[in-house]
């Protein structure tokens, strides 16, 4: 195993730099992967924004990692063997010992790491990652191709079996964008009738390709009022921020329905109790899921084909595709690839 390894920091600037660091070694409950794909989320962003400049060293960032396991450290389980295929989403592994974690509700841990914030991320060639968060990748998919799903994937896949939407329901993804690519795909393949919400007609021939029946330009039609003309939706999941878009839309929800909530912004989203209450509707957070969730995720999406649509750039390149996915020109996401290691393993 080599001394060093090669990241991309966040440097004082709140820019990315390339750096060589000293291989680490993992800890008790822990394991050290070689990183072969990490997806680029729009989180990282605000990652990046708001790194603590006086960490030493900086905070690498990224938090959709796929790579092999190189090195175990002390009483890690035995299900996990060096030269394993493993990844880690964005909640790096619960404590086993919280009053959540004895619930069995381990995505709402409060003492794990939140991986690319509050510890080191997969903008690297090497990353530690504990063991409780560790998950198995299926040999069906590559390294690239399973990267985003270990967040984007499973935000929307969890969320859509929250939403309580049957087969044959109206399920309306609103944001056609990294998270909602994966949402309509989902949908389609979970038997919901379809309808994505978006701004502009360059993504319709998108929308309609990844599963939608219908889509809806909100620059051109009221999504809420088109949406009722069919019956109105049982849920409504929204990958966008902006609560003035999905207000608007809430008048679609059908009596018992759900606004599944995932995109997140600083202002507050305006409902009427009255509204909630006369109709029984509700409107619930979705955040990722456990990594036994994760692995549930992948292997439905190797059974239905479900794939991100990507872009495949080198770790070299790690500043220039942040900023493309800030701007909003990726589509849908951008994967960083470290070495020729992007093959599912044969």
């Amino acid at each position: 195993m080599k001394t060093t390894y090669r990241a991309m920091q966040v440097s004082a600037h709140g820019m990315l730099e390339l750096v060589e660091r000293p291989t680490p070694t993992p800890g008790a409950g822990e394991v050290l992967i070689a990183v072969e794909a990490c997806g680029i989320c729009g989180a990282d962003v605000s990652d990046i924004e708001r790194a603590d400049s006086a960490l030493n060293p900086p905070r690498v960032p990224g938090h959709e990692v796929v790579g092999r396991i190189v090195a175990l450290g002390q009483n890690t389980p035995s299900i996990w063997k060096i030269g394993q295929r493993v990844g880690v989403g964005r909640l790096g592994g619960h404590c086993n010992e919280c009053s959540e974690c004895r619930r069995g509700h381990f995505n709402l841990c409060r003492n794990q790491p939140v991986v690319g914030s509050s510890c080191d991320g997969g903008y690297a060639e090497m990353v530690i990652a504990r063991a409780t968060g560790l998950v198995s990748i299926p040999e069906a998919l590559l390294s690239v191709e399973a990267a985003p799903i270990l967040c984007a994937g499973i935000a929307t896949f969890n969320a859509l079996k929250k939403s309580g939407a049957e087969a044959g329901d109206t399920v309306a993804i609103l944001g056609i964008g990294g998270l909602g690519h994966m949402a309509l795909q989902y949908a389609r393949k979970m038997g919901f009738r379809v309808v994505a919400v978006g701004r502009g007609t360059d993504i319709a021939a998108d929308a309609m390709g990844l599963g939608a029946h219908r889509y809806i330009d909100t620059e051109l039609e009221n999504a809420a009022e088109v949406l009722n003309t069919m019956g109105g939706a049982k849920a409504i999941l929204t990958t966008t921020g902006n609560p003035t878009a999905v207000a608007a839309l809430m008048p679609a929800l059908q009596p018992e329905g759900r606004l599944v909530v995932l995109g997140v912004g600083k202002d507050p989203l305006p409902v009427s109790p009255g509204y909630l209450v006369g109709a029984e509707r509700g409107v619930i957070g979705s955040i990722t899921g456990s990594p036994y969730e994760n692995e549930k995720t992948l292997d439905f999406s190797v059974l239905t084909g479900v794939r991100p649509m990507i872009e495949i750039m080198p770790l070299e390149r790690a500043q220039e595709a942040v900023q493309k996915m800030r701007s909003g020109n990726a589509k849908f996401r951008i994967v960083l690839t470290i070495g020729d290691q992007t093959n599912a393993h044969q």
